[in-house]
């Protein structure tokens, strides 16, 4: 086939955004995100990522404050306000929310489409005060068919653990999109050239993965707390394609890709390939068992 030909061409678009915590302010935060998925689509996005919880903010102080934020999934009035404009503007929307499911709650991403509510993700690993909030995701890493590609799903801390990314590969997965909230933390922060330490670990998640990720992290300070922006467009080689962001403002990110190509062979020569040199035969303690006994920690 020509390299000429694109079997699924899509415009991916991250939005770094800054919302904010404090009932007052949802509304708005909801609002901004239509605001981002509009321009977005005016601009020929077809797949739009946004932030980790970006309806509700970060920084909660107390489990009854988080309780307040958090809605149903797929039920509650911010996922039904994401259906009814990716069906107005025919996208792809992936969006952080704080999820609500009985007395449980979940750090959770959606996927929805023009033709609805597609999935959710619930966080695996949690972060820091997270862990005060919400219930460690049990979803596991569901990969998702969709009529422009398999999509999978991750959530910012995630990006330290390669099991997420591998696992979503071995599915299948064309691109991942990351919804992430990634903060300040003690120096070095930066590079020479802009990335921060997340940059690196999402380029080498998609280069040694053969696909590509979508990054969309939030800027702005909460509560004392402070985010780094830095969103991304990984190739699948590794490289950006487009970003890192700036670590203060807020943007939209946008990259033409070939979405499907991912799913063409990762042959490097004629004697080395990522998916047939994995020693599986010795991955064992990689998963923490070892002849069927868990190891010790």
């Amino acid at each position: 086939m020509s390299e000429q030909m694109h079997e699924s061409p899509v415009k991916v678009a991250v939005v770094q955004m800054d919302p904010q915590v404090g009932l007052e302010n949802k509304a708005k935060n909801v609002q901004m995100t239509l605001d981002y998925i509009n321009q977005a689509a005016s601009n020929g996005a077809k797949l739009i990522v946004l932030p980790e919880l970006c309806n509700t903010g970060y920084s909660f102080q107390t489990r009854e404050e988080a309780f307040a934020h958090a809605e149903p999934v797929p039920n509650g009035k911010t996922v039904e306000t994401w259906v009814a404009i990716a069906n107005e503007r025919n996208v792809y929307l992936v969006a952080g929310i704080t999820e609500l499911d009985g007395n449980y709650l979940y750090d959770s991403a959606v996927l929805i489409g023009p033709e609805g509510y597609i999935g959710k993700y619930r966080k695996a690993h949690l972060w820091y005060k997270e862990k005060l909030f919400f219930t460690p995701g049990d979803t596991g890493f569901p990969v998702f068919e969709t009529k422009m590609g398999r999509i999978g799903l991750l959530i910012c801390w995630d990006i330290w653990f390669p099991e997420v990314a591998r696992i979503l590969s071995m599915q299948g997965a064309d691109i991942i999109c990351s919804c992430n909230n990634w903060v300040w933390t003690p120096p070095p922060l930066f590079d020479e050239t802009g990335k921060c330490m997340a940059s690196y670990l999402t380029m080498t998640a998609a280069h040694s993965n053969n696909l590509f990720i979508a990054a969309a992290n939030r800027v702005g300070e909460e509560r004392g707390g402070k985010f780094l922006g830095c969103s991304l467009i990984a190739g699948n080689n590794g490289w950006p394609i487009t970003g890192p962001a700036s670590p203060e403002e807020e943007t939209i990110l946008y990259a033409d890709i070939n979405l499907v190509s991912s799913r063409q062979a990762p042959i490097w020569n004629e004697l080395n390939d990522l998916i047939r040199d994995r020693r599986t035969d010795l991955y064992n303690e990689m998963l923490g068992y070892q002849l069927g006994k868990k190891l010790p920690r």
